[in-house]
């Protein structure tokens, strides 16, 4: 019989450094990243029981080769697809762990080398092929081989919707940009403005090259353990508070909400409940404080905030003028710079920015009284995080 579940908190967290191209395989990456949250929270190596990964061959390494390496005992693994979409997965699955007892201590962490992707003697031959290429919308006999595709014509359809010009969406990249600008570990720091974001070149149009994650070496982890247990550590404690999985379905494409994508089978946009909210014990998007969303390109913010209910429907493109979700704005979003602008962790960064937020001290890139956070994204997966009180 399955016992009561424990409250989870996230105790310790750990970000190497980042760059185009760090020489280091993603085995090393890995291995600093957990051992930076190790320091960061104060427990030990041989307590480590619980490994969950979003990140494995080629783009990282596998979870049996980080037991190896660091010389840990695990009793409990999970390993998805390496893909970013996958980090409040594997989040979740180690909060569902310790609350159950099958591990006491869980790392959640990637380690990326995407500078070696597919070089001679790089971290991988080939990545295995998914049939059709899967929800991407990358279907190569009709010219789909990338997944910015797929973004690019949500994007598309969601301003002929709603009568947008497309380039709008350069508000996103150039708010990112200004949290970057405050954050001395990101990759790109350079001022961005309309005009210099409306000079860069159109990758799949109408999305340019600011609409698209940068690449990046580098790693991140955090740890989770009973809430019980993360009073007594080192860190400040931050509990997991509410959660909900990906959303899958005859209407659902990652790259927009229902109804807006390009294998939609029906075209009516709609609205669902979020559990996330009352999961968490609160009353909805109105009480977050900042928000995190997968930015692997630019839409993906848009999409997000009418998927939560920050915005209403067809409403978000106009609501993120202005600075709104940049630095002292109504909303922050993406704090230190996220996948545009920081680094592309696969969503790691994203996830211990949250963590800081809520323990404090960030400076001038701070949110103030900041005790709600949340990750959020088109394909429909969230997590609250929040201040012990």
């Amino acid at each position: 019989m399955i016992g009561p579940a424990r409250q989870v908190a996230i105790v310790g967290i750990g970000r190497t450094a980042v760059s185009r191209s760090a020489g280091r395989t993603p085995l090393d990456l890995s291995c600093e990243a957990v051992q930076l949250a190790l320091d960061d929270s104060g427990v030990a190596a041989n307590e480590l029981d619980g490994l969950f990964s979003n990140v494995g061959a080629p783009l990282g390494c596998d979870y049996d080769r980080l037991a190896e390496a660091m010389g840990l005992t695990v009793r409990t693994v999970v390993q998805t697809w390496s893909h970013g979409r996958f980090v409040a997965t594997a989040v979740q699955a180690a909060v569902q762990a310790v609350a159950l007892g099958t591990c006491e201590v869980a790392a959640c962490l990637g380690g990326v080398a995407f500078s070696q992707v597919g070089m001679v003697g790089g971290s991988a031959d080939t990545e295995g092929e998914r049939q059709g290429g899967g929800s991407h919308g990358e279907v190569p006999h009709i010219g789909l081989t990338a997944p910015g595709g797929g973004a690019a014509m949500a994007h598309r359809r969601y301003c002929d919707r709603y009568g947008y010009e497309p380039e709008m969406v350069g508000a996103v990249p150039i708010a990112l940009r200004d949290h970057a600008r405050r954050n001395p570990d990101a990759q790109m720091r350079a001022p961005m403005s309309m005009e210099t974001y409306l000079d860069q070149p159109h990758i799949i149009e109408p999305l340019r090259r600011p609409d698209f994650a940068l690449l990046s070496d580098g790693g991140g982890c955090l740890l989770v353990t009973t809430l019980e247990r993360a009073r007594d550590l080192a860190a400040p404690a931050v509990v997991v508070a509410g959660f909900q999985g990906i959303r899958a379905g005859r209407d659902e494409f990652i790259f927009a909400p229902p109804g807006l994508g390009v294998f939609s089978q029906e075209d009516r946009r709609r609205t669902e409940d979020q559990p996330v909210y009352a999961m968490a014990g609160i009353g909805g998007p109105q009480e977050v404080d900042t928000l995190a969303v997968y930015d692997a390109f630019s839409p993906n913010v848009v999409f997000a905030l009418e998927r939560f209910g920050f915005v209403g429907e067809g409403g978000a493109l106009a609501w993120v003028q202005d600075g709104r979700i940049g630095p002292g704005g109504q909303l922050p979003v993406n704090t230190a710079g996220g996948l545009l602008s920081e680094a592309h962790l696969c969503g790691w960064g994203h996830m211990i920015e949250l963590v800081r937020q809520l323990r404090g001290g960030l400076g001038q890139r701070q949110v103030p009284d900041c005790s709600v956070a949340q990750w959020a994204t088109p394909w429909g997966d969230s997590i609250v995080m929040t201040k012990d009180q």
